[in-house]
């Protein structure tokens, strides 16, 4: 059987893999390895350093330096595809005519590049972007920020029709995939790799509920601060949020409460520990993209699960969370909760849903079957 090799075009230095797009990068990678294909990674680099671990996966791995000067802010394209071009990568894609997967529309500069004609192209799509970059807008508080978000947000809905020129679209959450496919080609469903393999609760009740998330994320900061501020500061339940790059305006709001705390730009292994030891992981988040990594770590590894509609719609994950929209009914729920055991039923419920459809090999067989099969003629 002649060898699959594979060239990968990441957005990112995929290690460490400690905020969703890289975990999901890096998994996927791994996946691949372990079933015999042969990486060709490329990667963008701006401010993450080459780690030699990629080499352990890959059989070349490629660096590009992200162009971010601020003059890119005045081109057409979204300033998140155009400071991701290199010479170097498209001379390095053309010396051979293997697959290539482009991990979101970040890295489709060259998707379509009249020299790549005839490739098998897929894109591994993360989000709607310009529907995230619109939500990221809307809870920005910086009026530079904000003004930077609406006008990606207009740049991103225009450069989205370069999926014409792709093979396959493979897109991360099944409402993404109902949208693509509305609008483009051989779009499919492939959930997000992930490093949990099996899933493991621990027996007995936990002291604290947990909130975690990257906090220099707008989304994320808003969700924190909704908790503190009408969720837990009339709950006297103990409640920790953990984090990096927490806001002023979050800190501000934790250090009113002696029974809430912020645990700053910790490792990612204390963050799973956290997981596995609070009694309720609670995540609200208020836009529906993509499918939330944070949400797959709380099930395979954590106790009860309280999230509202947005986080968990469609996700094929509804029958294992707790869901709650309002801050009534999330305190409601969590006082609840926070008194009950987790129990082998539920544990089993979790393993019989996380183990069909959310596991990474069969995910990984999925793309390899579309990747490799004959493809659809793209555009162009």
């Amino acid at each position: 059987m002649a060898e699959k090799h594979l060239h990968i075009v990441s957005f990112d230095i995929p290690l460490p893999a400690n905020y969703g797009g890289a975990i999901d990068v890096f998994y996927k990678l791994k996946a691949f390895a372990s079933e015999g294909v042969k990486i060709h990674l490329h990667c963008y680099e701006y401010g993450r350093k080459p780690v030699k671990e990629l080499e352990d996966y890959c059989v070349t791995v490629n660096y590009y330096k992200r162009k971010t000067t601020r003059q890119r802010l005045l081109s057409i394209k979204p300033y998140i595809v155009v400071t991701r071009n290199s010479d170097e990568l498209i001379e390095n894609l053309l010396k051979d005519n293997h697959p290539i997967l482009f991990e979101g529309l970040h890295c489709c500069y060259y998707l379509d590049d009249k020299r790549l004609a005839g490739r098998t192209k897929i894109v591994r799509t993360h989000n709607i972007e310009h529907d995230y970059y619109l939500n990221l807008a809307r809870v920005e508080r910086d009026v530079f920020k904000k003004y930077y978000f609406y006008n990606e947000s207009y740049k991103l809905q225009r450069f989205e029709k370069v999926l014409n020129h792709a093979n396959g679209v493979a897109s991360i959450s099944k409402n993404d995939a109902d949208y693509f496919s509305q609008k483009y080609r051989n779009v499919f469903h492939i959930s997000a790799f992930h490093p949990n393999e099996k899933v493991e609760i621990k027996s007995g009740k936990g002291e604290f509920v947990l909130y975690h998330g990257s906090l220099e994320v707008g989304e994320n900061n808003e969700a924190a601060l909704f908790l503190v501020n009408q969720v837990f500061g009339d709950l006297k339940i103990p409640f920790v949020i953990a984090g990096n790059k927490p806001s002023k305006e979050l800190k501000e709001a934790v250090s009113k409460y002696k029974h809430i705390a912020l645990k700053s730009d910790i490792e990612t292994d204390e963050i799973y520990q956290l997981i596995a030891d609070a009694q309720i992981n609670i995540l609200p988040t208020f836009q529906s993209t993509g499918i939330k990594l944070k949400l797959l770590a709380a099930l395979y590894s954590g106790r009860h699960c309280v999230v509202n509609s947005f986080m968990v719609e469609n996700t094929g994950l509804e029958e294992i969370c707790t869901v709650a929209n309002t801050s009534e009914e999330m305190q409601a729920t969590v006082k609840k909760l926070f008194e009950t055991q987790f129990t082998e039923n539920e544990i089993e419920k979790r393993k019989k849903i996380l183990l069909s459809g959310f596991g990474n090999r069969e995910n990984i067989l999925k793309l390899i079957k579309v990747i490799y099969l004959p493809q659809p003629v793209a555009a162009g």
